[in-house]
């Protein structure tokens, strides 16, 4: 006799990286296996009408969690994007998914994260010591940089033939979101048993910044340089540029964190979870130049 499909469900469905794992998954995996929680009407509806089961549910309110995580057998945590409040909120997860008997919590934490000099990396930490503490079984996923988090200066940096930026020689082995969700995917949805792991996840390659503005060069025709500066004085650009506090301190204290080599894994460990080769620099900004 076969064991019934499990239940699976991502948390945060309706942010960019949660979209993209509800895709992967529904290429794979029935819809009617899949269920997701998000905090608006208008995304529960939007998912719905993929015939995936969507639930409001809210990081803050643990009751609402211990609803949407009935009856689930894998759940993907992914982690809140309100920093100085995600562990409370993750801890919540955490709270409501042990009550429901979930029998695997998949976490988005950060590369690296028990070692990691990033400011953003405590609460990571604080939510991995939280699952080792639950007793539910649970894997890892520390995700590596995204390579969008450099596309939206784009603009700036073609005005201005320059990019700027504090991570010195640092590398940075990124990948596009589409990789990591690729791989939160392939943990939630595979028959193989990933509790216990913790995955480093990276792309295959890896560049300084002085590189993606080189490569930003090659594939404009255009003269592009990289001028590095001291962390207060990126910071106060970032802020002059009109990014708001947290935002401007986040985006310093990683370039910084990546000089320390925060950023860099060459494990290729996303790759072979994946099933493929991470996608190149040079692909995702020839796309995002054209688009």
């Amino acid at each position: 006799m076969t064991s019934p499909a499990p239940r699976l469900l991502v948390t945060a469905a309706s942010g960019q990286l949660g979209r993209l794992v509800v895709a992967r998954l529904l290429k794979n995996v029935p819809a009617a296996q899949i269920a997701v929680a998000v905090r608006s009407e208008k995304a529960a509806a939007e998912f719905s009408a993929l015939g995936v089961t969507a639930h409001i549910a809210d990081y803050t309110q643990p009751a609402t969690l211990e609803a949407a995580f009935a009856g689930v057998d894998r759940l993907l945590l992914i982690s809140s994007s309100e920093i100085g409040q995600r562990f409370a909120q993750h801890k919540n997860a955490i709270d409501a998914a042990k009550k429901a008997g979930v029998k695997l919590i998949a976490y988005t934490s950060v590369l690296h994260a028990d070692r990691s000099p990033l400011g953003l990396a405590e609460e990571h930490r604080q939510t991995e010591a939280a699952l080792a503490a639950a007793g539910v079984p649970f894997a890892v996923l520390r995700n590596g940089w995204y390579t969008e988090n450099y596309l939206a200066s784009l603009p700036s940096i073609l005005a201005h033939g320059a990019h700027f930026g504090c991570a010195g020689e640092g590398k940075i082995a990124s990948a596009p979101r589409a990789d990591y969700a690729d791989a939160a995917a392939a943990v939630l949805a595979s028959a193989e048993d990933h509790a216990g792991h913790v995955y480093e996840l990276a792309g295959d390659s890896a560049y300084t910044l002085a590189d993606f503005a080189a490569e930003i060069a090659r594939l404009t025709g255009k003269p592009i340089t990289y001028q590095n500066l001291p962390e207060a004085d990126f910071k106060g650009a970032l802020l002059g540029a009109g990014l708001p506090e947290p935002i401007a301190e986040l985006l310093a204290n990683s370039d910084t964190g990546a000089s320390n080599g925060a950023l860099y894994d060459d494990s290729h460990t996303l790759s072979r979870l994946i099933g493929r080769p991470t996608e190149p620099l040079a692909v995702t900004l020839a796309a995002a130049l054209k688009g």
